[in-house]
């Protein structure tokens, strides 16, 4: 529990209420969320920053606001698209539940993060405020130019807050407006093709040569249409990376938001046994930031709005009863690309051309070892989200004896509708800069923007519970709850679902039901206890065990249900060559633009879905034991084991559509024809298939300790520290990739392979959280007193392990001849000298053991000559003994650690009361400083551009290993004048 004093006073980068979360042990913050950069991956996986409570996935959490679910769309944390929800100045109580919480929680098999509003008194009391920061005050990111000035920095947070009686007695209201104007400039770092590259001389480096010599020179022509698409790539201002053929560019690019945020809230006491409270929340946030390569302009719009309304009536002294209704909306437009920065991004005669993209701006370029240039104009995916959630309540509350019962019902109607436009322009994928500047793609694919149509999906969720806690003992009370919650099949209003009953299908079923009902049995005991062994009141030992279902909500289907043929159409060409009805066939050059040419994209190169039809019971089992002790009054330990087994969890692919590879005494090998191309995928009858299987685990176990001392003489202070490991098969539940070090499509076909720390594992956390209003001296003047008096101080310290991470190879490319639209291949680990570990802490440039991974080889002769492909098509020709590319490597998922985070924010206040005005009259100047030591906490390499150790010829990919960001910023000040009255 945290109190209101304490929610106002810590110092909160961006007064982010949800914040809070992660001072309670088994409680982090998910440093790996994609970032706000343009791009809808952060937007489609929500933008609220995500937390893992007890080892959980993010979407599995409940985030309750005075009752009532407030998860957004991607049933995540909610949040702007800043990532916060502003209003700490109308937070009067906030809490965090981790582990086996009783059966009145639902819609959670992780934590449950509650808040409650502030109420209006007899007494008018509010506060006026306004924070300041500026670039004058910060240090410059690691990323920054040093020969530069900062980049510009300017960030107004402003508002007020008030409440007070309506009608004395009876009728309270209380209201809060926060307003943001920020405009930020941000460094970003980018991989770019070097002058030698672009003058077509480039390194050749044979596969398998040592690459600490210097490599050949090779001249090479570069082809007209990758010299036109060279216009998006700057030429390097930074190093040249490698061998030459990149460097690095870096810019600064300006990030405009605007936000306003309302709440209000009116309670009314219509007698002593009855009263009612009604709140209203609303939050309008729109963003513009530019590409990662300085190209076009995205803008994002997000806009919340949230009501409940709450009845009490107390029957008698021993029953009462609560009835509540709540909503809560969301509108979000998602990465729109309106606006060209380069002028060459505006250009039609750029794009791919013929009827499916016609009048079309330039494709997207997908190059190893080059940052992604998203497109165009028009070019990037943008999603329109629009999702309402209609929720009612009623818990009655009734106590008789040693028995305090509750028991209710809960009905949540849920309705999103989604507009997917994806990939309008058309993606081009190519496995290196040299395959990229000779125009040979690998891999065309897009959505055929005028089949595009909207997705209205429905679904209502149900539960009922009793709960009873028993106190069987003075000293022991025994928590025995029971829960059913059931939710209704995911439906379109207008039925245009499609899904394959069995992933080998020749054709969808279309239309509704999605899959069959896995909820209708889903009973769920909890039963825990509270022990005070010493019946002293000063030791207590708690326990539980329970059961908490996963249900099937509509936010895991939305990337699933909106790109599959027949109500839309998307293409995954493997052979762009192929592309090209007869007598066109193959496509003459040039790739980049088909022009006017007779392109066909039959059946057999168009998306579909596959969604288990037959999903079973996804539940997880949850169990915790602790000891609490109080050591002084103010002070108490606790100490506790926390666990957790998760059963059937969502397991979620971008592209289930692959060839299944044979099993081998050397692991997996995937086959190839006599000319060393792929053979066809499981369903050779569409071209990539999205997929969810229910055949996931999880499993999660923690140590806790806690120390806290609660406010007393002015002090108070928490420390919490987690020791914790969660392992799983899968962590994704929204799309493959949920997080930045996802890998987007995993193995199905054996989810042995992809057991490993889950992608939000952090070993251990130690945060520590306190405030300290220092004594004022009593024997001076009283000049000196105010002077000396009304000082405050407050930090919250964060120190924790870094998240894992999977080293990959060649990845677009598809070495492995997986066949997949997604495809991804895993290098060997070596044992060598050195390779114990495979990182190296602080090397920014070369974060990865590049020299503790190889390109997976063959044992012997015998068996290279019968399972090893000798022609590579990613080679483009012969390979020797022992590389053998089509063989699975032994480097498993996520097992690199990125690196850690440590940051301390501090805060000085001094309180000013004017007592002329009224005793609780202040004026309270504050500096806040956000990672005061400036520690440079990096982000893990970037999936797959710096996790790829080779590209798909066997070359080591020259960026292999580099950190281009950080999960938080560098050094910010902020200064700020708040009046409470």
């Amino acid at each position: 529990m945290v109190n209101a004093t304490t929610v106002r006073e810590l110092p909160l980068n961006g007064r982010s209420w949800t914040d809070l979360a992660t001072l309670q042990p088994g409680v982090d913050a998910i440093h790996t969320q994609p970032d706000f950069a343009a791009g809808t991956d952060r937007g489609n996986r929500g933008f609220g920053q995500q937390l893992t409570i007890s080892g959980a996935r993010p979407q599995q959490n409940n985030y309750r606001l005075d009752g009532v679910s407030l998860n957004d769309y991607a049933n995540g944390a909610p949040g702007s698209v800043l990532g916060g929800n502003l209003g700490v100045d109308a937070i009067q109580e906030f809490s965090v539940l981790t582990s086996n919480y009783s059966a009145e929680y639902g819609k959670t098999s992780g934590g449950v993060v509650n808040a409650i509003t502030r109420s209006g008194t007899n007494q008018l009391h509010g506060s006026v405020y306004e924070f300041l920061r500026n670039s004058k005050l910060d240090a410059k990111n690691y990323f920054d130019d040093r020969t530069l000035p900062i980049p510009p920095f300017k960030r107004n947070q402003f508002g007020a807050a008030i409440g007070g009686p309506i009608v004395r007695d009876h009728t309270f209201f209380f209201a809060d407006y926060e307003g943001i104007r920020q405009s930020k400039g941000i460094s970003t770092l980018a991989f770019v093709p070097s002058q030698n590259a672009r003058s077509g001389l480039m390194c050749s480096n044979p596969v398998g040569a040592d690459p600490s010599n210097p490599c050949a020179t090779t001249q090479i022509t570069v082809d007209p249409s990758a010299a036109e698409y060279l216009t998006f790539y700057h030429l390097p201002n930074g190093p040249i990376l490698g061998n030459g053929d990149t460097g690095e560019f870096t810019f600064v690019g300006q990030q405009i938001v605007n936000e306003n945020f309302l709440t209000a809230r009116v309670d009314h006491k219509v007698s002593n046994n009855d009263s009612l409270f009604g709140t209203y929340m609303f939050d309008k946030t729109p963003y513009a930031s530019p590409d990662g390569l300085n190209n076009v302009e995205f803008t994002t719009l997000t806009s919340r709005q949230f009501a409940a309304l709450e009845e009490t009536h107390i029957f008698s002294p021993g029953f009462a009863n609560s009835i509540r209704i709540g909503g809560n909306h969301e509108a979000v437009n998602n990465n729109e690309s309106l606006k060209a920065i380069n002028p060459d991004a505006a250009r039609i005669d750029l794009g791919v051309g013929g009827a499916a993209f016609a009048g079309r701006k330039a494709a997207q370029v997908l190059v190893g070892g080059l940052s992604d240039f998203t497109g165009g104009v028009g070019g990037s995916p943008t999603y329109f989200y629009h999702w309402n959630s209609i929720q009612l309540y009623d818990d009655a509350f009734f106590t008789k004896g040693t028995h305090s019962i509750r028991f209710g019902v809960a009905v949540e109607r849920m309705l999103l509708n989604v507009l997917a436009d994806t990939d309008p322009n058309g993606i081009w994928n190519f496995d290196s800069v040299q395959g990229f500047l000779t125009n040979n793609p690998t891999k065309f694919q897009g959505g055929i923007a005028n089949t595009l149509s909207p997705r209205n999906l429905r679904q209502t969720l149900f539960g009922a519970y009793v709960q009873d806690d028993w106190r069987a003992r003075p000293n022991l009370t025994l928590n025995l709850g029971l829960r059913y919650e059931m939710s209704t099949v995911v439906a379109e209003t207008h039925g245009k679902l499609a899904n394959l009953r069995k992933i080998t299908d020749a054709t969808a079923h279309l239309g509704n039901p999605f899959f069959s009902n896995p909820t209708l049995k889903d009973f769920e005991p909890r039963v825990g206890f509270a022990w005070d062994p010493l019946r002293n009141g000063k030791t207590a030992v708690r326990g539980g065990i329970g059961m908490f279902d996963v249900q099937p909500l509509p936010y895991q289907f939305p990337l699933l249900v909106t790109q599959a043929i027949p109500f839309f159409s998307y293409t995954v060409v493997k052979n762009p060559a192929g592309a090209c009805s007869p007598p066109l066939n193959p496509c003459p050059s040039p790739f980049f633009n088909f022009g006017g040419q007779n392109i066909s994209f039959p059946a057999n190169r168009l998306r579909t879905t596959y969604d288990q039809p037959t999903p079973k019971r996804n539940y997880v089992m949850q169990w915790n034991l602790n000891v609490q002790q109080q050591l002084a009054p103010s002070l108490a330990a606790m100490l506790a084991y926390v666990g957790s087994r998760g059963v059937h969890q969502p397991f979620r692919v971008d592209d289930a559509n692959l060839v299944i590879p044979t099993k081998t005494s050397l692991g997996y090998v995937w086959p190839f024809d006599s000319s060393g191309n792929p053979l066809d995928p499981i369903n050779p009858n569409f071209g990539s298939i999205r997929g969810m299987f229910y055949q996931g685990h999880s499993q999660y176990d923690a140590l806790e300790a806690q120390l806290a001392k609660r406010m007393s003489h002015g002090f108070q202070v928490q420390g919490v520290f987690t020791w914790s490991k969660s392992i799983d098969t899968s962590s994704a539940s929204v799309a493959g990739d949920t997080f930045g070090n996802s890998i987007s499509s995993l193995h199905w076909f054996d989810m042995r392979l992809s057991r490993g720390l889950s992608d939000f594992n952090v070993g251990r956390t130690l945060v520590v959280n306190g405030t300290w209003e220092v004594p004022t001296p009593k024997s001076l003047a009283a000049p000196a007193q105010w002077a000396l008096g009304g000082w405050e101080l407050g930090l919250i310290f964060t120190a924790s392990d870094g998240v894992p991470f999977t080293a990959t190879w060649g990845t677009g490319s598809d070495p492995a001849n997986t066949n997949s639209g997604d495809d991804w291949a895993f290098p060997n680990r070596l044992s060598g000298p050195g390779c114990k570990t495979l990182t190296n802490p602080g090397n920014p440039t070369n974060y990865i053991k590049t020299q503790c991974f190889a390109i997976p080889t063959a044992p012997d002769v015998a068996f290279w000559n019968q399972s090893c492909n000798p022609t590579p098509p990613s080679v483009g020709g012969p390979v020797a003994f022992p590389l053998c590319f089509n063989l699975r490597g032994n480097a498993g998922r996520n097992i690199l650690i990125g690196p850690g985070v440590t940051s301390l924010d501090f805060s000085l206040f001094k309180n000013n009361y004017i007592k002329r005005i009224s005793e609780r009259f202040n004026v309270q100047f504050r500096a806040e400083i956000f990672n005061i030591l400036n520690h440079v906490n990096f982000a893990p390499p970037t999936t797959p551009t710096n996790t790829d150790i080779f590209d798909g010829a066997g070359n080591l990919n020259p960026v292999a290993g580099a950190l281009t960001t950080t999960t938080t910023t560098a050094r910010e000040i902020q200064f700020a004048v708040k009046v409470m009255f």
